[in-house]
């Protein structure tokens, strides 16, 4: 079986950051994959589950609901090693554009401190799994290494 680009990606240099992690053509569209990447890989600890959850709530309300860009937006969740998140959009973006909506998505996460959307047991398969104070931490961390990153080319380190 052929081995899919994200498992060459050398996990072992990765930084936090925002990287194209691939281009799928769709009819007469693309969809991109960016990896948001939170947490330098295979270092501990990891995002924790109440953490991930809520950063997941919160972003995805907060890109589903963006003014530009929310007819755009396709997915937004987290990875399974709880290192960081995969937003997928329909079509083109400039990559100065995609670092606006990242920087604006994770001010919004960090300082979000009203009730989590969809953390009813009607509205949620895990409602109880949640922590916004390590949501917001997480999100303001993840922000003060997005604001020292020079080069926006969207690159996997090689």
């Amino acid at each position: 079986m052929e081995k899919i680009k994200s498992f060459t990606v050398n996990h072992n240099t990765l930084v936090p950051g925002v990287y194209e992690s691939r281009r799928d053509p769709v009819g007469n569209s693309v969809v991109v994959t960016y990896d948001i990447r939170l947490i330098k890989p295979n270092v501990l600890p990891v995002l924790d589950n109440p953490q991930l959850h809520t950063i997941e709530h919160l972003g995805a309300t907060f890109l589903r609901n963006h003014p530009i860009h929310k007819d755009r937006i396709i997915y937004f969740g987290p990875m399974g090693c709880r290192t960081g998140f995969y937003l997928l959009v329909s079509g083109d973006m400039a990559n100065e554009q995609l670092f606006v909506l990242v920087k604006d998505m994770f001010t919004f996460i960090s300082t979000y401190d009203q009730k989590i959307p969809g953390t009813e047991a009607i509205e949620c398969g895990n409602y109880r799994d949640h922590d916004l104070k390590k949501a917001n931490e997480a999100a303001q961390h993840f922000l003060n290494d997005l604001y020292m990153i020079e080069d926006t080319s969207l690159a996997y380190p090689e």
